[in-house]
């Protein structure tokens, strides 16, 4: 029999699954996995449902149904001003994953460059390798995750295609200030790049703004905006996502999502056009609510006697192990925690590129996107685990 791909078959399992299947056989708290544990709105639910009886289940159009397309214009508009025709530069896809790989797919060709920023969100690698992108990765040190601009200029050369910048961004929580995309945007403009915008978590954030790239001077045709309709709604299954950019991107991002996936589930769809409408109050209780939660993780953290990094924004919360781990790994940590504790997370080494250098080892990713009393019995599992 003849070769698999060969990239394919030697990539070995997630840390991902791992820490899944030692959460099943433990019978821990999962707090590994970023998705809420409530379902989304029971409004939005109901609308797709209902959309299910009305005799429109064939096939959406490639680019989406016009009505949620006419919704994610309007909410460009409404939250960051932006000018965007739904004919021409909205396109729907089955979740913000499916809109990645469409995203380089369109604009990447073997040797082109890609700049990413460490630590990332951990799909971003295997997917340019396989189109044949060669990744430089330009770390964000703890505990301020700050972007340096010397860092950032050394990654970028004649050879740059395109960046990927994630904002609120996963795991760290990080949410880039105006200073800091103005020094990507300048660099972006300087060697003629594009930027793929994952902004999956842009309403959810804490006591900050999220400012889209596009909105910058110049940027409007240099960046692909990617939102989540699983992220901003709490119903991460239905893997509806949807991009915004430039006729001439969209033209062509299209093409590769035809190949793909064609299209999403009408009704989904429908519902997600309806949720969109929905008024400030319900974005502004969605990142309140959430940020109550970091903060109980956080504080009981605290407690437990580890230092947590700053996190405004996303699902998710990363603290450093210093204190507890010994010689431990942040791999062994985390599986001494399902073991010892009961509680799944995530080390953070699992966001780098390992092949380029050493990742930090001493950091573990929490979602705190829980119910209240899961986030309270994993942290009394731990202090007993660890007191």
């Amino acid at each position: 029999m003849k070769h698999f791909n060969s990239y394919l078959t030697e990539l070995p399992t997630t840390i991902f699954t791992l820490m899944s299947q030692l959460a099943v056989k433990h019978q821990a708290i999962n707090l590994g996995q970023g998705f809420p544990d409530t379902e989304g709105p029971s409004d939005i639910i109901d609308v797709a449902a209902e959309a299910l009886k009305d005799h429109k289940n064939q096939y959406a159009p490639l680019v989406g149904l016009p009505e949620l397309r006419e919704a994610i214009a309007r909410s460009n508009q409404r939250f960051y001003g932006l000018e965007i025709d739904p004919l021409t530069e909205v396109m729907v896809t089955s979740g913000a994953t499916e809109a990645l790989a469409a995203c380089f797919m369109a604009l990447i060709e073997p040797g082109d460059e890609v700049v990413l920023i460490e630590p990332l969100y951990d799909t971003y690698l295997p997917m340019l390798k396989m189109v044949g992108a060669i990744p430089k990765c330009v770390r964000l040190n703890p505990p301020d995750w700050k972007l340096s601009e010397e860092e950032l200029r050394k990654a970028f050369s004649s050879k740059t295609k395109a960046m990927i910048l994630n904002s609120p961004m996963n795991p760290s929580g990080k949410v880039f200030s105006y200073e800091e995309l103005e020094v990507i945007s300048r660099l972006v403009r300087e060697y003629d790049a594009f930027v793929v915008c994952d902004e999956v978590y842009e309403h959810l954030t804490f006591h900050v703004k999220h400012i889209p790239l596009m909105t910058l001077p110049e940027m409007r045709d240099r960046c692909v905006r990617i939102g989540s309709a699983g992220k901003s709604f709490s119903l991460t299954g239905w893997k509806v996502g949807y991009i915004t950019a430039s006729s001439a991107l969209i033209s062509v991002i299209a093409k590769a999502h035809q190949v793909l996936v064609f299209s999403t589930a009408p009704n989904l769809q429908r519902a997600v056009a309806y949720a969109l409408n929905k008024d400030d109050a319900y974005y502004q209780d969605l990142s309140t609510e959430l940020e109550k939660r970091r903060d109980f993780l956080r504080n009981g953290l605290h407690r437990l006697g580890f230092q947590t990094l700053p996190s405004d924004g996303s699902y998710f919360l990363v603290a450093d192990i210093s204190a507890h781990a010994g010689q431990k790994s942040d791999v062994e940590f985390a599986q001494w925690l399902v073991e010892h504790a009961g509680v799944a997370v995530i080390p953070v080494s699992a966001f780098y590129d390992a092949h380029e250098r050493q990742p930090p080892q001493n950091m573990i990713r929490f979602a705190f996107c829980k119910k209240m009393e899961v986030l309270e019995k994993a942290l009394k599992q731990m202090e007993k685990a660890l007191m």
